[in-house]
């Protein structure tokens, strides 16, 4: 984990418009990420710099994003800032 990622404003819970897929990404450098009923499909740790995220899935995969404009991209995704 970086240190910028402890503290980044980034930090809190992201989903998609249908509020489908939902990513929770921890302090600690940790993400949650749920699909319609299922609350931990994914999880693993994930650092930011600058604007990108890179995500491990504890599972072994990899994957990556970009925030834009407050908006976070994702494998195709888009995913809001949850109020």
């Amino acid at each position: 984990m970086t240190g910028e990622t402890a503290g980044h404003s980034y930090v809190g819970m992201w989903v998609t418009g249908d509020d489908l897929i939902r990513h929770e990404l921890l302090p600690n450098g940790r993400y949650v990420e749920a699909r319609g009923n299922r609350e931990s499909a994914y999880q693993g740790r994930y650092e930011i710099t600058g604007n990108h995220i890179q995500y491990w899935d504890d599972t072994g995969f990899t994957a990556d994003g970009d925030f834009i404009d407050g908006v976070l991209h994702h494998a195709g995704m888009i995913l809001y800032r949850d109020q």
